[in-house]
């Protein structure tokens, strides 16, 4: 996600906090944007270009290996702090929406609302205050520059598709940017209906189709129609992805409506133990605020290969907290040098399909769902890491993937704060350390999506694939 989607959002309560003070965990139930869990990001303290892990450093493989949670503290507000915060915000996304209402067309009164509207789906608050405004402004949204129009239709789709869904029928063939067509279809596609399908397909026909976007969205429309999608191949193939480099796998529900789950291969094709022998494992959710597919600008974590370029920590965003991140990274944003795992050279090979689906293992190159992180680079997605959280779990209870916490389109491990702000665990500091511990920070993150199921992934459902590929590793 690019840097830019959160610093385009100025809201005057987020930045009451007094720099480096310890603020606790739970004072994240207001946070002002949940949605810029990804952005303001330092660069890794390695370079991109180098193959090896630095020797030093606060993100080395030896620093991060002694990290302990104790030492953080959280960068979130105390109680009285996230109280005016959340009363500010509410306050924010009434007057908004009240002026939104009243001037469905201007410019600068639809920008207000965009900002209430990501509250209203951070704090999953006041959605029936803001439905009349997003609703009024609808109709008329094509008149809008694409900037405006995405985050009003990202609302649409996340918060209100069935309500928009008669307004989003005239509008989707005056919608001219493919990623906020994409956006309105995906929304429209919702109601499952058969003339719904056969505006937006119709639609599609007169569009680019070589655009990575429209490419997605043509495929998903295929699946709402029930046109038979391919099978997943082995698992334990895939398991074996890239040897000689550690790998992260992340197992993901479709819809990310569930708790996904992590493991770690080492560079010897070994997975990670624990130290009483058993499978280390983690849970860890792949799901966005919007909810959207991973090649739309905040959607989803998109399925695929990711090269990881060491690690690194938020510059200056609370919500992602202090604990370093996995620096991951997909085709276009990082170069082909990087997903090689090599030094640049000076006549470097442009990005293909074939020289990404080459990295896949033979039995995968032709699954595309494993080529949308592929599709989401060429899309201009970015910023999609692997990190903590400071987002309070108990301001996502009731929902079916509590108690993990949406980002913006990251890979997000849990972590739990003292009242006093003191971490008390973290699964993203035992990612970490079980991704380095044999002393490398490069390598490769694998989204792959399981089969449907109302309940998190859980081990039994990867352990048989990864006891077979290790087998087939040489001891």
């Amino acid at each position: 996600m690019p840097t830019s989607s959160s610093s385009a959002i100025p809201l005057a309560a987020a930045h009451r906090a007094a720099a480096g003070k310890s603020w606790p965990r739970w004072a994240a139930l207001a946070a002002p944007l949940l949605l810029a869990a990804c952005a303001q990001l330092p660069r890794p303290a390695s370079t991109p270009s180098s193959p090896d892990s630095v020797s030093g450093g606060p993100f080395s493989p030896a620093a991060l290996q002694a990290l302990r949670p104790a030492q953080f503290r959280s960068t979130v507000g105390a109680a009285a702090q996230a109280e005016d915060r959340w009363l500010a915000d509410r306050t924010l996304i009434r007057s908004a929406s009240v002026r939104a209402l009243s001037a469905p067309q201007d410019g600068a009164t639809l920008r207000e609302l965009a900002q209430a509207l990501r509250l209203v789906a951070h704090y999953r608050a006041e959605i029936d205050t803001a439905r009349p405004a997003l609703l009024a402004a609808l109709p008329s949204l094509d008149r809008q520059p694409p900037d405006l129009q995405r985050p009003l239709l990202t609302a649409a789709y996340t918060l209100y598709a069935a309500d928009a869904a008669p307004l989003l029928r005239p509008l989707l063939p005056r919608l001219a940017t493919p990623r906020e067509f994409a956006i309105a279809a995906y929304a429209l596609m919702q109601t499952r209906q058969p003339a719904d399908l056969a505006l937006i397909q119709s639609q599609l026909s007169q569009r680019d189709r070589d655009e990575p976007r429209l490419q997605a969205l043509a495929t998903a429309l295929s699946a709402a129609q029930g046109v038979a999608q391919p099978a997943r191949p082995p698992l334990a193939d895939l398991l074996t992805i890239r040897p000689g480099h550690p790998v992260v796998f992340s197992f993901q529900r479709p819809g990310r409506q569930q708790m996904g789950l992590a493991l770690v291969r080492q560079a010897d094709g070994r997975f990670v133990r624990r130290p009483d022998g058993g499978l280390f494992h983690v849970e860890q959710l792949a799901l966005s605020s919007s909810g959207l597919p991973g090649t739309i600008t905040l959607g989803n974590t998109p399925q695929g290969l990711f090269t990881i370029q060491g690690a690194g920590r938020a510059a200056s965003n609370i919500w992602i907290g202090p604990t370093p991140y996995l620096h991951t990274k997909v085709p276009g944003e990082a170069s082909v040098a990087e997903y090689e795992q090599r030094a640049a050279g000076v006549n470097e090979p442009p990005w293909t399909l074939d020289r990404y689906r080459a990295l896949l293992p033979a039995s995968w190159r032709d699954y595309a769902p494993l080529q949308e992180a592929w599709l989401a680079g060429r899309a201009g997605r970015d910023e999609m890491l692997m990190h903590g959280s400071t987002i309070d779990p108990r301001h996502h209870a009731g929902s079916r993937y509590y108690p993990g916490t949406p980002s913006d389109g990251c890979l997000v491990a849990m972590e739990y704060w003292s009242p006093d702000g003191v971490m008390v665990h973290s699964d993203q500091i035992a990612l970490l350390q079980a991704f380095t511990a044999q002393g490398r920070d490069r390598g490769y993150m694998v989204l792959v999506e399981l089969d449907p199921a109302p309940t998190p992934v859980a081990l039994a459902e990867v352990i048989q694939a990864v006891l077979e590929a290790e087998a087939r590793t040489p001891r």
